[in-house]
């Protein structure tokens, strides 16, 4: 297991740099980046796009020179142009900088970000604990409804009850995460309708004057609808996932043995089924915990006004802010290889007989 562990953490360094110069290449032909926007801010336009798309006036342009690669800067000083670019470090060509970048990153210094003159290290640790936060709370919740509710619904399967839990948990999957937050802000964070929850952030602006106890309970207040807007789809395929994984392990041959021994329906279910039929739900932690991570912290984190990491890196692709762009899909790509390599060890855990060693030969 040790050889395959290695292998696996071998594996991370390759593919990590391929992630990394495919969408470094991506931001080389993508308009409008960090020197424009600079050039946009200073000539009063605020959005480097309005200028992209046409919007600028063509007047302002009159008399001015058109020898600039950068778009807008007509006018300006190459002086200027020429620090902006040392100062981003756009004066050295693309594979030097990319290498440069890839040497520091693999000693994590991710630089400081272009527009909040801030390490890019600290802005990923400050944010991350609520990523984290999110994502481990919604996991957890997920696992606790679907685990018993899918062995239910496996036991009476085909019953009244299968039928409208299964009704409803298509329905809970078929709704779009973001359309999902958005209806719990309208019903229950001071839209239409209720005001019982907050409508931003994670904690109250008095947090730091609470008690310990009222500390905790601000806390959950804050969580309950993002966690529960995060938790809904991965609620859904839970639930179906555990249902179908003890139906096949309830029709296999052991289970009718141990039942005709005379051994109880629940002493069956949970004694020898159990095992079993949870492998593949609970080695599926890390996966399932990473999806939410990644995929919903972006969409939740937006809707909710949370300082997230998902947050930060979407805020960094739009500003054209480099340093914090690919500094966070370095986090994110590592961290989703790590896990893959613990999910598989999740399964070693869960079941010992195991052994992806000798499946590989």
């Amino acid at each position: 297991m040790g050889a395959y562990i290695l292998r696996r953490l071998l594996l991370v360094i390759p593919t990590l740099i391929g992630i990394m110069i495919v969408n470094f290449t991506l931001t080389q032909f993508v308009p409008g980046g960090p020197i424009e926007q600079v050039i946009a801010n200073l000539e009063g336009s605020g959005d480097v796009f309005e200028g992209i798309s046409g919007g600028t006036n063509d007047s302002q342009f009159d008399n001015l020179s058109t020898d600039s690669k950068y778009e807008g800067a007509r006018g300006l000083p190459p002086e200027f142009i020429a620090e902006l670019e040392r100062e981003f470090g756009f004066d050295k060509p693309p594979l030097q900088r990319f290498l440069n970048m890839m040497w520091n990153y693999l000693r994590f210094d991710f630089g400081e970000s272009y527009f909040h003159s801030k390490n890019v290290l600290e802005m990923v640790l400050e944010t991350m604990p609520v990523s984290i936060t999110l994502g481990l709370w919604s996991t957890l919740i997920a696992y606790m409804i679907s685990i018993p509710l899918g062995i239910r619904k496996a036991v009476t399967d085909g019953s009244r009850f299968d039928s409208w839990t299964s009704g409803v948990i298509i329905f809970a999957y078929s709704i779009p995460g973001f359309l999902f937050a958005i209806l719990l802000l309208v019903f229950f964070a001071g839209g239409s309708y209720f005001q019982w929850f907050p409508l931003r952030g994670l904690t109250s602006e008095n947090f730091d004057q609470l008690t310990l106890f009222g500390k905790v309970v601000d806390y959950l207040w804050h969580i309950i609808l993002p966690v529960t807007a995060a938790s809904i789809s991965a609620f859904a395929t839970l639930t179906l996932l555990t249902k179908n994984s003890f139906l096949d392990e309830i029709k296999k041959q052991y289970v009718i043995t141990a039942k005709a021994k005379g051994l109880s329906e629940g002493k069956v279910l949970y004694g020898h089924v159990f095992r079993n039929a949870m492998l593949i739900v609970i080695a599926g932690f890390p996966s399932l915990f990473m999806g939410i991570f990644l995929t919903g912290s972006l969409i939740i984190e937006l809707i909710f006004s949370l300082d997230g990491l998902g947050r930060l890196a979407f805020e960094a692709a739009v500003a054209r802010d480099y340093p914090v762009v690919f500094g966070t899909l370095y986090f994110f790509g590592l961290l989703g290889l790590v896990v893959n390599i613990l999910s598989d060890l999740m399964y070693i855990v869960v079941d010992p007989r195991i052994d992806f060693e000798s499946r590989e030969t």
